[in-house]
Formats: structure tokens, C-alpha cells, sequence
């Protein structure tokens, strides 16, 4: 993998003209498997000339509370967000949620419930691992001093500064991807109890990144299920697919979202792909 280049030119590649009120709704921070901060988040959104950001870690919200500090006085929104991992016939789901209660007892429930699931599959991949000939070194390196939510690139990571891997792209293509020998399913809410949760806290829940098989019949169903958006423009999306979904969610009645799914530097910069300032207002809870 090319070297990371320091963080401060990464800020001066971001800077750009202003995105007058558009905002990147999908960005992963240290919290979950991100390389960015989420102050280093809220700094690159602010050098892209974004209105608002959400941070959607996966299956964990500590750091939204830690962005905010971060954006206080500098005029831009930190957006309450979630990416959760979700079931939908019999397939994983990602589900965005945004502008909820981080407080709300049920919702955080389930996130812990699904973050511990997140514990077990990354210690049976461990083991699955050393069975296939890379046995992982945890000493100082146990799951409580991991970020909130665990997954497969830690693991990746791992390998490569243990010297087991030349690369988190190896580590993936060797043993990690899916259906790989050493990857594990994880734990799934099913869709309708994940809306829900995010209903019920006050939020709104989208369709993260749909894949190309997902029909109008299926956004139907899922909208009576309490989905209230689609992502429409997302890293590798066609434009003629982002134009269908955009007519599927209009039909439907459904608000539209978008965003980068910025993970750290490489080609998928935080405000890569974004909602307008009037998206944003129709995509809030109560629009």
C-alpha cells in the first residue's frame, strides 16, 4: 500500500470551493474502523467547505460526542449517526441512522449487544487464523483496548505489523474477504428491529450503499418497515443507478441521502459525495 501522506497535506488536498450547505452523511472515525479522528473528521469536512457532517461509525456512537466538541464554534453540524449491521432475507444490511438520541436506552442497548457480537467473531477469526497458519500475537492487544467497534480491518492491520501480511489488501485477499477461510458472519439485528430502534429514538433510518440487485419492490417493503431514506451517491455508484434510486425514493416518498463512506486517506475524501443544503432540510426527522 503507498505510504500515508501526513495529515496536513491531506487538509491542503481537501481544501476545495465551498459546498455551499451540502453535506457528506457517511464517515467512519477511529471509533469504529476509520483511520481518521473525529476531530481529524470534522477539520477535513471544514477544509472541503461542508454545511454538515454525520459520523456513521459502525454499530457505535461514541464518536459523535467527541466531533461535536470538535465543531463547536466553527459553525459546522455534526449529525447524530449510526451505521448499523443489519438482516434483510436472509442477507447483511447496512442501515444508516441520523438525528437520534445517543442517549436513548433501547437503541444503545442493541448497538452493545451487536458491538459484543463484534468481540466473539474477532476472537473466533483469531482462531480461525492460527489454523490456517498466522497465529496473531494479542498480548497488550486484548479487545477492550480496541476501538468501540471491532472488525475485520483491525485484524487486517494486525497481521501487517505483525509481519504476517505485506498489506491490508493481502490480508484480505488470503484470509479475510468474504467466504474467506478466516472470516466469521456477524451479528445482524433483523432490518425491521433496527429501523425501529432508530424510530423510536427519535431518527431517521437509510439505506446504506444499496447493491445493484435491490429492486423498487424491495424499498417498498423495507419503507413499511419504517425506512424513511435511500443512499443514492456513494463511492463506485453509477450515475444512471444514483438517477434510479432517486426516482424509486421519490416515488416511494422516501428522503434521499448520500456521502463518501470515508474510511481514512485514499481515494474516498470526506465530501466526496454529498447532499445539497435542501436534501439535508427533507432528509430531517418531522420534514
Amino acid at each position: 500500500m503507498p505510504a500515508r501522506q501526513p495529515f496536513t497535506a491531506l487538509c491542503q488536498l481537501a481544501a476545495r470551493p465551498r459546498l455551499a450547505g451540502r453535506a457528506d452523511l457517511h464517515l467512519h472515525t477511529t471509533h469504529s474502523d476509520g483511520s481518521y479522528s473525529p476531530a481529524q473528521i470534522v477539520e477535513l469536512a471544514r477544509r472541503a467547505g461542508l454545511a454538515a457532517v454525520a459520523v456513521t461509525d459502525h454499530d457505535a456512537v461514541g464518536g459523535v460526542a467527541v466531533a461535536r466538541k470538535a465543531a463547536d464554534g466553527t459553525g459546522l453540524e455534526v449529525i447524530a449517526g449510526v451505521e448499523i449491521t443489519a438482516e434483510y432475507r436472509g442477507r447483511e444490511l447496512h442501515l444508516l441512522g441520523y438525528f437520534f438520541r445517543t442517549d436513548d436506552g433501547p437503541l444503545t442497548a442493541a448497538l452493545e449487544k451487536v458491538r459484543r457480537g463484534r468481540v466473539e467473531r474477532f476472537q473466533e477469526m483469531v482462531e480461525r487464523l492460527r489454523g490456517c497458519g498466522a497465529s496473531l500475537d494479542l498480548r497488550g492487544v486484548p479487545p477492550p483496548a480496541a476501538p468501540e467497534a471491532l472488525g475485520r480491518r483491525h485484524l487486517a492491520e494486525m497481521l501487517v505489523r505483525q509481519g504476517l501480511a505485506g498489506s491490508v489488501r493481502e490480508a484480505f485477499a488470503r484470509w479475510l474477504h468474504d467466504g474467506g477461510r478466516a472470516a466469521a458472519p456477524k451479528l445482524r439485528l433483523p432490518v425491521g428491529e433496527a429501523t425501529a430502534l432508530v424510530r423510536g429514538a427519535g431518527g431517521v433510518a437509510a439505506y446504506a450503499h444499496p447493491p445493484y440487485d435491490c429492486t423498487v419492490d424491495a424499498l417498498t417493503e423495507l419503507r413499511d418497515l419504517g425506512l424513511g431514506a435511500v443512499e443514492v451517491d456513494y463511492p463506485a455508484v453509477k450515475a444512471s443507478r444514483g438517477r434510479e434510486l432517486r426516482a424509486w425514493a421519490a416515488k416511494l416518498g422516501l428522503a434521499v441521502s448520500a456521502g463518501s463512506d470515508c474510511h481514512g486517506p485514499g481515494k474516498h475524501a470526506v465530501g466526496a459525495c454529498t447532499v445539497t443544503g435542501q436534501e439535508l432540510v427533507l432528509l430531517r426527522p418531522g420534514s
